[in-house]
């Protein structure tokens, strides 16, 4: 478990994609991956480490069985946590339910919740009760909104100052994961 200093980002991308329109590059939830990395880029000090970065990348085209399907578990298997934007924009696709079945049910990943609509703790939560509108996204991710209490999870806003808390929250990672909990800050 020493070599697992990654965070996996999970995020919903339309499939199948093409390169000739931007494919992924366009994607709301991809987006927000990129935000991640522009924040890391500016600021080191910024908690998160890029498991994509891990392995080389994949073709549009590529094979689901034989090249993503492998990649998402190598990458995954290097991580000490998930995190999962969801927002009213995701949507249940292949890559995600593996992303997420793979992470919780078969590693254990403890999984940050980040929901680029809202920006302040108190929408997503009032004394640590999870409001029923960031509840309902859940039922567009089943795999996710079913297996979730079997690891730590954390639901915070795109908001650059609690994500970086829960980054930096070791209760949120593999080697020291806290009580299967739905937790916010």
């Amino acid at each position: 478990m020493a070599n697992k200093i990654y965070n996996y980002s999970a995020f919903y991308v339309a499939e199948p994609i093409y390169a000739w329109n931007l494919g992924a590059c366009t994607a709301p939830d991809f987006i927000y991956y990129n935000l991640l990395k522009a924040w890391k880029s500016k600021d080191s000090t910024f908690p998160f480490q890029d498991a994509h970065s891990t392995t080389y990348s994949v073709r549009d085209g590529s094979d689901w069985e034989k090249t993503l399907k492998p990649r998402l578990h190598e990458r995954l298997g290097n991580s000490k946590n998930i995190i999962l934007f969801l927002s009213s924009k995701t949507k249940y696709s292949r890559a995600l339910k593996e992303e997420i079945d793979y992470g919780i049910n078969v590693l254990g990943l403890p999984v940050i919740v980040v929901y680029p609509d809202f920006e302040k703790a108190s929408d997503i939560a009032h004394e640590r009760n999870i409001h029923s509108h960031i509840k309902s996204l859940w039922d567009s991710l089943p795999i996710f909104r079913d297996n979730m209490s079997k690891v730590p999870t954390v639901h915070v806003p795109l908001n650059k100052e609690l994500i970086s808390k829960a980054l930096s929250d070791k209760d949120f990672t593999i080697q020291h994961k806290s009580a299967n909990y739905c937790w916010s800050y």
